[in-house]
């Protein structure tokens, strides 16, 4: 994982920085476990990346700024992953910040390779056993604790049927490993929280 850094003392301090970010306090969905579990997914489906480096560039910055504002964090990560990456000259540094900003809604077009891969990596966990998926849905549950309960299953529910409505996976590997047990998944939540 590290090897997407340079070796070199500003690389290893971004990388530090980062691993700070992600074990922030407040985090309990969007923590250093969610981004190794996106990085072991980016393993397996990178075959249809066309640049894998950005890619898990983009997975090292997609919530690396995480206050629970959806739209404003992938930005402000964005826009983090941009200053530190040119800083660093590496020439990915736009392509990067791109993609993070894709991960607010997880739309890209058809043949934007390396969107799809980070987006179905990062939705690995819907396609997870249901024990994996419960802990996560319910580790989102926390990081919107501030959220009254009512509000909350509204704006789930609307959110997990978005996802149902669209197809999941953009990529033929994520499809064939995960759409399946995902689809179940997302049901069986909506049904959970609107019974």
């Amino acid at each position: 994982m590290t090897q997407d850094f340079p070796d070199s003392a500003a690389g290893r301090a971004l990388l530090a920085e980062l691993s700070a970010r992600w074990a922030e306090p407040h985090r309990r969905y969007h923590t250093t476990t969610h981004l190794n579990a996106v990085l072991a997914a980016i393993d397996v489906i990178q075959v249809h990346a066309r640049d894998p480096r950005a890619v898990r560039l983009a997975a090292w910055f997609h919530d690396a700024v995480y206050d629970g504002r959806p739209g404003v964090d992938e930005d402000r990560s964005a826009q983090l992953a941009q200053s530190r990456l040119i800083a660093l000259d590496l020439p990915v540094a736009l392509e990067v910040a791109r993609l993070v900003r894709v991960t607010a809604t997880h739309a890209y077009e058809e043949d934007d390779l390396d969107a799809a891969v980070l987006c179905d990596a990062d939705l690995a966990v819907l396609g997870q056993d249901p024990d994996t998926y419960d802990a996560y849905a319910a580790a989102i549950r926390q990081e919107y604790r501030h959220v009254p309960d009512p509000l909350f299953r509204v704006g789930r529910a609307a959110v997990l049927r978005r996802l149902l409505d669209g197809p999941l996976y953009g990529t033929e590997t994520a499809r064939d490993l995960w759409e399946r047990q995902a689809r179940q998944n997302l049901a069986r939540e909506i049904r959970g929280i609107t019974d």
